[in-house]
């Protein structure tokens, strides 16, 4: 089967230059290529929630910066849709013209084996423009959407990142939790069980101490991508932050709470988390395109200060019915460590692997494999669904031949309807790891912590015994692709 966009040769010399430093520098880039729209005037209530509907689902959507939001502080703005068509390689500093598989090689080439490069603490910064305390606190103020209609209130953090500090080994952890406003002087921290950033408010939770909390809410997009990114517990996600980067992140210290913040960050909350103090926190719709339940009891921040540069940006994240930009993040960071995973597991000749956005990068795995023999294609199911990268809520993992683009879902989903048999082609994996967020754990499972699920292995590769003799498709050969896309690409402009 043809692909429209086949895939280029490797680029195994493209190396990283990130050219923006702080999300002001990202959006002027971004206006630069002309892939900005500015609104003025809309409603957090109804409108942002709308429009990221319209824009967030489709690859090369216009980023969008909400200015002059209805009800709040006028110049403060929230943007939406940064991790789309060719903002993918801005954000992790590569050439626009590679494509999603090679985007997510030159990432991982340029991640794997990175070495932590410690974050540097400075006295002043941008985010110190603004210093708001006391009785002046009022974080409704700020543009926070209601991102989706069934949402239980205004989420500020999405695109956020979460400061906490182990209180036993002082270990800095940065993490992505979602931040829902209670009120003008307090926001909800959901953490879900066995996240870094839990462990560490269990440990202050059980020695009956208050636990300090600083809420970036709009950093630049690969800060808050790295904090999304697992690393080993007991590394400072900032220090790979300055890994990613190859210099120190400058970081300045909150007044209450002394724990660092990105020096040119847009909006800091600090505050702490005091035992006994919670409430019922969400619904909120979140990353497999459902409504979350509400948690009847979850720990409140009670705000001490909020720091924040002039004419403020929200950096949005949105999780909405996949694919979306978040997801599409996801799919070029774990598509090449799945990949990796099951090279390192022994599976031979895996020629290429995508986690697909609109599983939201997990729910679909697509393996492409040279057939070696018998078995192979069971085997590299298997590997690719139990891995490291790819064992969490997971739901089918379809292995194709190595002639499927298997970043094109039309080309997975027809090798599988051409190549598979309902009857002989599907393994079943029972009882895995899965999350109390699956739509499919019922509720009475959910309450009980059953939180397991089960995998699909779909083999849709040639059946190995008679694969020579396989129909042969009606498609050019990559070479003669690439000549016609070189040739005739023109008639698609």
């Amino acid at each position: 089967m043809a692909s429209k966009h086949p895939v280029a040769d490797a680029q195994d010399n493209v190396g990283c230059q990130l050219i923006y430093r702080d999300l002001r520098d990202w959006l002027a880039e971004a206006e630069r290529m002309g892939a900005v729209k500015v609104v003025k005037g809309a409603n957090w209530q109804e409108d942002i929630g709308l429009a990221v509907e319209v824009v967030c689902h489709d690859e090369g959507t216009p980023t969008v910066v909400f200015d002059d939001v209805e009800g709040c502080t006028p110049g403060f703005r929230v943007l939406i849709n940064w991790f789309t068509g060719t903002r993918k390689n801005l954000t992790l500093g590569f050439p626009p013209e590679l494509n999603r598989v090679e985007l997510s090689h030159a990432y991982h080439r340029h991640t794997r084996g990175l070495k932590p490069v410690p974050h540097r603490i400075v006295a002043n910064g941008p985010v110190f423009e603004n210093v708001v305390e006391g009785d002046d606190i009022d974080i409704t103020k700020f543009p926070a959407p209601l991102w989706n209609e069934d949402d239980g209130g205004r989420y500020i953090g999405t695109g956020c990142f979460n400061i906490t500090r182990d209180p036993d080994s002082g270990w800095l952890n940065c993490g992505v939790y979602r931040v829902m406003i209670h009120d003008e002087k307090r926001v909800a921290l959901y953490i879900s069980p066995g996240k870094h950033g839990r462990i560490h408010r269990d440990k202050y939770m059980a020695k009956g101490e208050r636990m300090p909390v600083c809420i970036v809410v709009g950093s630049d997009p690969l800060s808050f991508l790295t904090a999304s990114t697992e690393v080993p517990e007991g590394v400072c996600e900032y220090d790979m932050m300055g890994a990613y980067r190859g210099e120190a992140m400058e970081c300045v210290t909150g007044r209450h709470t002394g724990l660092p913040f990105p020096a040119n960050a847009e909006i800091v909350i600090e505050g702490f988390i005091e035992p006994g103090n919670v409430a019922e926190e969400g619904p909120f719709g979140e990353w497999l395109g459902y409504q979350g339940a509400a948690m009847p009891a979850e720990p409140w921040v009670d705000i001490k200060a909020i720091y924040h540069r002039d004419s403020p940006i929200i950096l949005g994240a949105a999780h909405i019915r996949a694919p979306y930009e978040y997801a599409r993040y996801r799919a070029i960071s774990r598509s090449a460590v799945l990949k990796e995973n099951i090279a390192r597991a022994g599976v031979p000749d895996v020629t290429e692997v995508w986690a697909h956005e609109v599983g939201g990068s997990r729910l679909l795995l697509a393996v492409a494999i040279k057939q070696r023999y018998p078995g192979h294609a069971t085997q590299a199911g298997q590997i690719a669904a139990m891995c490291h990268a790819g064992a969490y809520l997971g739901r089918y993992v379809i292995v194709v031949d190595e002639d499927i683009d298997v970043s094109s879902l039309d080309e997975v989903i027809w090798a599988m309807l051409t190549r598979s048999d309902p009857a002989t082609s599907i393994d079943i994996i029972h009882n895995v790891w899965s999350s109390a967020l699956d739509p499919m754990i019922s509720p009475e499972d959910r309450a009980a912590g059953k939180l397991y699920n089960s995998r699909a292995i779909i083999n849709a590769c040639r059946p190995f015994h008679w694969r020579d003799e396989f129909q042969k498709v009606n498609a050019p050969s990559p070479e003669k692709r690439r000549e016609a896309w070189t040739r005739w690409g023109h008639l698609r402009e």
